[in-house]
């Protein structure tokens, strides 16, 4: 608990946001901040340069005095150059001042999961999130194919735009030959979300399909069930579900997800 309220009271005093309209670079004038996540501080910015809107990330100060901080700062820039994917952001700059690490990456401009259900209360049936799943496969495919793995695939990281997925912060990613290495202190579930395997993406992609069913969901009573009991959804997608969510023998590639939703 102490090293928690120390590590927020490092945060408030070494890892402040930069201001809107402060020019870095000479290039990029920050123009809002978009959020601050376990290693960098995230911005959208206006490229002087080529007249569009960036996604500016600058290093955490205090993640910056760490070797793994460092090292997961430049690895999330190693990644997005293996990629090279449309439905992935593009790399564009990456480059050390005064002010510390930035890398800058194409802006995808929709809207997140997060935003769709809560912002837009939009729901979503069986159907409508089996092809939800099953296009992410596919870009979580030509990652895996590289031995990428993403480790954090919430609603807040897939947005939709004119009717795209796309899939972004790659800030948690890493090759399949990094060492492994979350807390064990950790709660199972965020072990197995960050677990250094394919596995590990495929588990966060059965708990997105949840909230995808919860949206459409109205309890008729208040005693609370488990997904299982209180979804009504078919008995193949349940068993594909359990086999993502690790309750079952789990699903070892993106092939054998894909195949089983394909059955349904």
């Amino acid at each position: 608990m102490i090293n928690e309220l120390l590590k927020g009271l490092q945060r408030t005093l070494f890892d402040r946001p930069l201001k809107p309209g402060l020019l870095i670079q000479e290039r990029y004038r920050i123009n809002e901040l978009l959020g601050m996540g376990s290693y960098g501080i995230t911005y959208l910015a206006h490229d002087s340069l080529t007249k569009t809107t960036v996604v500016l990330k600058q290093l955490r100060k205090t993640k910056a005095k760490t070797e793994s901080g460092l090292r997961s700062f430049q690895r999330e820039s190693e990644i997005l150059k293996v990629i090279n994917h449309s439905q992935i952001p593009k790399l564009l700059d990456e480059f050390q001042n005064d002010l510390g690490l930035f890398i800058t990456m194409e802006w995808i401009q929709g809207d997140t999961f997060e935003d769709l259900i809560f912002r837009d209360q939009h729901t979503y049936n069986e159907r409508e999130t089996i092809a939800i799943l099953l296009e992410l496969l596919n870009i979580i495919e030509s990652f895996h194919e590289k031995d990428i793995i993403h480790r954090d695939l919430r609603i807040p990281n897939i947005i939709q735009r004119n009717g795209t997925l796309h899939i972004i912060d790659f800030g948690l990613a890493c090759f399949l030959s990094d060492k492994e290495t979350s807390d064990p202190d950790d709660h199972p579930e965020k072990l197995r979300m960050r677990a250094v395997t394919v596995k590990s993406d495929l588990f966060a992609l059965g708990h997105f399909a949840l909230f995808l069913l919860y949206s459409s969901y109205e309890p008729q009573i208040k005693k609370e069930k488990s997904w299982e009991e209180e979804l009504t959804i078919s008995h193949s997608f349940k068993a594909a579900l359990r086999k993502m969510l690790q309750l079952d023998e789990p699903f070892h590639s993106v092939a054998e997800a894909r195949f089983a939703l394909n059955q349904i």
